[in-house]
């Protein structure tokens, strides 16, 4: 029987939220092996001045726990 483990995670971009979830992966891999999915919570843009200045996704991601 697999053991599946998550974790809370946040990451911004300042291209797109396609953006900050590759981030999330791409960090979150090179210390977690065995990432089965990235599930986002909530999705926020960050305005200064009227303008969007970044792109922020906040979530869970999940692994496999290895023994």
């Amino acid at each position: 029987m697999a053991i599946i483990r998550n974790i809370d995670v946040t990451a911004q971009s300042e291209v797109s939220f396609d953006d900050a979830c590759r981030t999330v992966v791409t960090e979150a891999s090179k210390t977690l092996r065995g990432i089965m999915s990235f599930r986002i919570n909530e999705a926020e843009c960050v305005v200064e001045h009227d303008r969007i200045i970044a792109y922020r996704v906040t979530g869970k991601v999940v692994f496999q726990v290895e023994r």
